[in-house]
């Protein structure tokens, strides 16, 4: 999923947003790319295994970047108390995820993740003081009621993977704020320290779940290593993208994972959407798109009135 945060007004180049749309759709392909990888992974190798190589990969990416702008600017951060709690979050997020989808279709997964912005939103107002008027509140109830719609709780549907997918989009959820308050953070550094905490939670969940690792073999360990290479990838083009075009723009581009998440699952696993899948993913979709945008207008209301 992607975990970028769109970065100040003043922080976006005058460039084309054409090739920012690009880049955006660009970036959404290579996360349902990475989720379709993981999901065919994770039925070889156990998901704190593959999270490890995933990181590891991802950090030697990211090493020849870390080195040009020096070392102690990944170190020396601001409120190194959030950063770590925000690549917490993110790991929790990461692992339960493709603990879902080993036993999910890609489509369902995907839903509980779209829903983040609709937990941010509701819990803006308690934990960043943020004010909500009633048009995103009744966005809100409507964005749950797709939510509760898509989950269809019931015996046979209200499974532990469907609740460790509602549990790790909440952190998810909890991850985007930190990251609002980080926003002064640079991109690469949060990258980092998101994949760092990835790596240690899942080293750490491997030495002590029994069975967590397997012996490797050498002809297939590049293929979770190239895992981490495309999140890597699709992180470096969500983040070009906001810099290129209006937040406004691209931002709603990232439900195209829901299309990718259908498709993808249908051609390599043979998924088909519920019916009550469908339904609900047009309420959190719709829901998610109103809260966004009336975010966009008050914020130029805002900066009117300044």
């Amino acid at each position: 999923m992607p975990s970028t945060v769109p970065p100040k007004p003043s922080a976006i180049q005058h460039g084309s947003a054409s090739l920012g749309i690009v880049f955006m759709l660009l970036g959404m392909l290579m996360f349902s790319l990475n989720d379709t990888m993981g999901k065919w992974l994770v039925e070889t190798y156990p998901v704190l295994q593959l999270m490890a190589i995933r990181s590891v990969a991802a950090l030697l990416v990211l090493l020849p970047l870390v080195l040009r702008r020096g070392i102690m600017t990944v170190i020396r951060v601001e409120r190194p108390g959030l950063q770590a709690l925000r690549a917490l979050l993110f790991a929790i997020d990461a692992t339960a995820f493709y603990f879902a989808v080993g036993y999910m279709p890609l489509a369902d997964a995907m839903i509980y993740w779209l829903a983040a912005p609709i937990y941010v939103a509701a819990l803006s107002p308690f934990l960043l003081g943020e004010k909500v008027g009633w048009r995103r509140w009744t966005a809100i109830l409507i964005g749950f009621a797709g939510v509760i719609i898509a989950l269809d709780p019931s015996r046979e549907s209200l499974s532990m993977p469907a609740l460790v997918a509602l549990f790790g989009s909440a952190c998810f959820a909890f991850a985007i704020m930190l990251g609002r308050t980080l926003r002064t953070t640079p991109d690469t550094t949060l990258v980092v320290w998101q994949f760092v905490g990835s790596l240690v939670f899942s080293l750490i969940g491997v030495a002590v779940v029994p069975g967590s690792w397997k012996p490797l073999d050498p002809a297939t360990i590049l293929l979770p290593a190239l895992l981490g290479i495309v999140a890597m990838l699709a992180h470096v083009l969500v983040s070009r993208s906001l810099k290129l075009a209006d937040a406004a723009t691209v931002v709603p581009l990232q439900y195209t994972l829901l299309f990718w998440a259908v498709v993808f699952g249908w051609i390599f696993f043979g998924d088909t959407p519920r019916p009550t899948v469908i339904i609900g993913a047009a309420l959190i979709v719709a829901s998610g798109l109103f809260i966004f945008f009336r975010e966009q207008t008050l914020k130029k209301f805002r900066q009117v009135d300044e």
